[in-house]
C-alpha cells in the first residue's frame, strides 16, 4: 500500500465496516509504525481490496482486511490472505493471528481456508454494538502442514 492508495482503502473500509478506521489512521500507519505491513489488491489500476499485518514478536496479527463490495467472491479475499501468510513467512511470523466478528460467518469461512482455528474470544470486544469476537490463528507458518496449505493455494490461485 502506498500513501496514494489511502483513498481507495479508507473508501472500502468504509463501505465494509460499522465502524471504519479514519483515513488519517492508515497514513499515519504507512507513515510511522514500522512493525506494520499493508498490501492493496488492484484490478488494473483500481484499488479493490487491502489488508494489514502488525509484526508482534513472533506473530504476525492481521489488523484490517478488506475488499470492495462489488469485488467480493472473486477470490481477491484468497489471494490477500495468501499474500500476507507469504509475508508473514519473510518477516519471520510463526503464525498469523486475528479477531473477526462473532457473526461474521463469511470472514471466518475464508480464514477457514489457510487453517485458521477459533482459539478464543473477546467478549463486547466491538465498540460500535457490543459483539463479541472470535480469536483466530494459524498452525505454525513454518510447519509442514501451513506450507503445504500456502504452495496449495499458490497453484489453485495461479491456475
Amino acid at each position: 500500500m502506498r500513501l496514494e492508495d489511502v483513498a481507495a482503502v479508507h473508501e472500502i473500509e468504509r463501505l465494509s465496516f460499522q465502524t471504519p478506521w479514519p483515513a488519517h489512521a492508515f497514513e499515519q500507519e504507512l507513515k510511522g509504525n514500522r512493525l506494520a505491513r499493508y498490501l492493496v489488491a488492484r484490478a488494473g489500476e483500481r484499488v479493490v481490496g487491502f489488508a494489514g499485518i502488525w509484526s508482534m514478536v513472533d506473530d504476525a496479527h492481521v489488523t484490517t482486511f478488506g475488499v470492495h463490495p462489488d469485488w467480493r467472491r472473486q477470490g481477491i479475499g484468497r489471494h490477500l490472505l495468501l499474500n500476507l501468510a507469504e509475508l508473514s513467512l519473510v518477516i519471520g511470523a510463526r503464525r498469523m493471528t486475528l479477531e473477526v466478528r462473532a457473526s461474521n460467518h463469511a470472514a471466518q469461512a475464508l480464514y477457514r481456508t489457510f487453517d485458521f482455528d477459533i482459539v478464543g474470544h473477546r467478549p463486547g470486544y466491538y465498540t460500535d454494538d457490543g459483539e463479541d469476537a472470535l480469536i483466530m490463528t494459524t498452525p505454525e507458518l513454518d510447519g509442514p502442514a501451513m506450507r503445504g496449505r500456502i504452495a496449495t493455494e499458490r497453484a489453485r490461485l495461479a491456475g
